[in-house]
């Protein structure tokens, strides 16, 4: 961080768990704790928007590669394949890359290119990129990261969201963009109290858009920022013309005899189509085989916090795992995205010591309950291949009865605006076409 910002009932398994809406999200840098205190003990006051750079310390860099330099790696897993997690050569190979080849003043420079600030909302300092469009009918759009990621993955849709007659689109599909960091997560401040679930985030998200000026907007978001989106658009606070997700609930989507079914282990519903028996059977295999981080994360955030905290090799195998799993190219992670990509996004995390603090939000979310009520406002969806879970359009009807866009892309997995930001840009563009006119 730049120091010259000092501103600052019943009990419940894992089946019904997946199904309830609390396993949700599937989820850019500051420094360590010296830093980030900071920043945090001076919160800037609560209508103040102040610029913020990233310029995180020499002393956290030489640090990091000490702590890497000395990792003691475990022996080696039973099995030759991924089944029990991260592969250890796939792993040394990317340490040793991070250790001796990696730049991330580099990252600092991509992300500096971009006007930053910070913001105080509810009692917490708020990071965000803000890029207003030359075009001046551009319509405002908040766009929200996920878990594990960051703002990282949403800085190539930029140019072409907010310029798109710079990347063959059109002017009237321009939007003044505002990009922020989650509770938590990257140069945001961490919640020390708790409260920050999905619903009290697009709150703030609300006043932030507000407190620019922006009266009228569109909010956005895949795995977390779909979350949030969608509690935007179930509180539908005045001024917000629609939402677009390329991430869906399944607690709010899922038919309910094949909920049930899945709660108790039995078979598949009769009366699924070929299509939907194919969504089933991947909803057990994810709950089978997918879903210990979300169990971790939703009740142990804290005890997982401790080892994410203290080694980076830790923080980058959580990370790396759960990248693995939902590219598009499963398992293989550097054919979606560059070592640079994957290492600025974990990078990130680790300078921010936001490993901990990003994984509440799954405790948040579980501890405030499923929000399964419809959304009130026009929605737009684009379901990339290689997301996770991937309803039909039909199974959309209850959680969104003003669907107005339903698209299925030809490429791109759950970091779909990392891994395919062309492709991404124009479902942005697609999406909210109905919308921006509206009323």
């Amino acid at each position: 961080m730049d120091l010259e910002n000092k501103t600052g009932p019943g009990q419940l398994t894992r089946r019904s768990f997946l199904l309830s809406g609390a396993a949700i999200g599937a989820a850019v840098v500051v420094l360590p704790a010296t830093g980030a205190n900071a920043n945090m003990d001076a919160p800037i006051k609560s209508a103040d928007i102040r610029p913020f750079r990233a310029a995180v310390p020499e002393a956290a860099l030489v640090d990091l590669k000490r702590r890497l330099a000395a990792t003691r790696w475990p022996d080696s897993a039973t099995v030759k394949d991924r089944s029990q997690g991260v592969e250890q050569q796939t792993l040394q190979e990317l340490m040793a890359y991070w250790e001796s080849g990696y730049d991330w003043r580099r990252a600092e420079r991509k992300l500096n290119a971009f006007p930053q600030f910070l913001t105080n909302i509810d009692g917490l300092d708020i990071h965000f990129i803000h890029v207003r469009s030359r075009h001046d009918s551009a319509l405002p759009l908040i766009m929200t990261h996920g878990w594990p990621g960051s703002i990282f993955e949403l800085l190539d849709v930029i140019g072409p969201l907010t310029d798109p007659t710079a990347y063959g689109g059109k002017a009237k599909d321009a939007f003044h963009l505002v990009v922020p960091s989650i509770p938590g997560f990257g140069f945001s401040q961490k919640p020390a109290s708790t409260g920050w679930d999905a619903q009290r985030i697009a709150m703030a998200w609300d006043t932030l858009m507000k407190r620019l000026g922006y009266n009228r907007y569109v909010s956005q978001g895949g795995d977390w920022g779909a979350i949030i989106s969608d509690a935007l658009g179930r509180q539908a606070p005045e001024g917000l013309l629609g939402i677009h997700v390329n991430r869906i609930e399944r607690g709010s989507t899922f038919p309910t005899d094949a909920a049930q079914a899945l709660k108790s282990g039995g078979p598949a519903p009769d009366g699924l189509s070929g299509e939907e028996r194919r969504v089933f059977d991947e909803a057990r295999d994810f709950l089978n085989n997918g879903f210990g981080y979300a169990s971790i994360l939703s009740t142990r955030p804290e005890t997982i916090g401790y080892g994410l905290a203290d080694s980076p090799v830790g923080l980058a195998a959580w990370i790396y795992d759960k990248i693995a799993d939902w590219v598009f190219t499963r398992g293989h992670p550097e054919q979606a995205l560059s070592r640079d990509d994957i290492l600025d996004n974990i990078t990130l995390y680790w300078l921010t010591n936001t490993g901990p603090s990003s994984g509440r939000i799954y405790w948040e979310n579980l501890k405030a309950g499923a929000k399964l009520s419809a959304v009130k406002v026009p929605v737009a969806v684009t379901v990339f291949p290689g997301e996770v879970y991937r309803p039909p359009r039909k199974w959309l009807s209850n959680a969104y009865p003003k669907l107005v866009y339903y698209n299925r892309a030809a490429k791109g997995g759950h970091f779909a605006a990392w891994e395919e930001p062309e492709i991404f840009a124009e479902e942005i563009r697609a999406g909210f076409k109905a919308m921006r006119f509206r009323n």
